[in-house]
């Protein structure tokens, strides 16, 4: 199923322990070398109220989410950007999708994301929601971008393979995970810098 990314933010998170909300979602931390969400910074009472909790929520310790929210067994799994490896080297990218433009190989601008929608089985960015320029946009305001169209991103931009009259995707077309190749661009980051799939199992300091 597909969501709408917004749609997750301000998402309850639910406890099996306490039977109830614990907190909410406030932002999604997504991994600029395969688009996918791994996790979202958290907030509520049980944040702010114990100095032991974190505010970030691993998506690999959601139980199950449904229409009510995200199901997490306690707060005990709220972790902190230092607790897990991966986390910290991606957090340290201050990555975010929504703002960045987009342009096609040729430079031409298509127009900024505005919101983007997720796979709800594996949270991967499936599709991009981009609003055109206004002097484009007086009959065909926005476009979905598929993401086998991706050919690269960086800070500030994302790069298709196409121009505006061949990137709007149809309700039944479903991209392959292998379409889309990873190509993430950051100017801050360590030449060396390589995320080490072993490396998001949560670590001591």
């Amino acid at each position: 199923m597909l969501l709408v990314g917004s749609k997750m933010i301000d998402f309850p998170v639910l406890s099996l322990h306490v039977g109830g909300e614990i907190a909410r979602t406030k932002r999604a931390i997504i991994d600029p070398e395969d688009l996918k969400i791994i996790a979202y910074t958290v907030d509520g009472p049980v944040v702010h109220n114990d100095p032991e909790v974190g505010n970030i929520l691993d998506l690999t310790d959601v139980r199950e989410m449904s229409d009510q929210g995200l199901i997490v067994n306690s707060a005990d799994v709220f972790t902190t950007q230092e607790d897990v490896v991966k986390l910290d080297e991606i957090m340290s990218l201050e990555f975010d999708l929504v703002g960045l433009k987009v342009v096609d190989q040729k430079g031409k601008k298509l127009g900024k994301i505005i919101d983007y929608t997720i796979d709800s089985g594996s949270f991967t960015v499936y599709q991009l929601i981009v609003q055109r320029p206004v002097m484009s946009s007086f009959l065909d305001p926005q476009l979905t971008i598929n993401r086998s169209q991706i050919v690269e991103i960086d800070d500030f931009k994302v790069v298709i393979k196409h121009s505006t009259s061949q990137v709007k995707v149809k309700k039944q077309d479903k991209a392959r995970e292998d379409d889309f190749v990873p190509n993430f661009v950051n100017p801050f980051r360590k030449p060396d810098y390589a995320p080490d799939e072993s490396s998001s199992s949560k670590t001591s300091k």
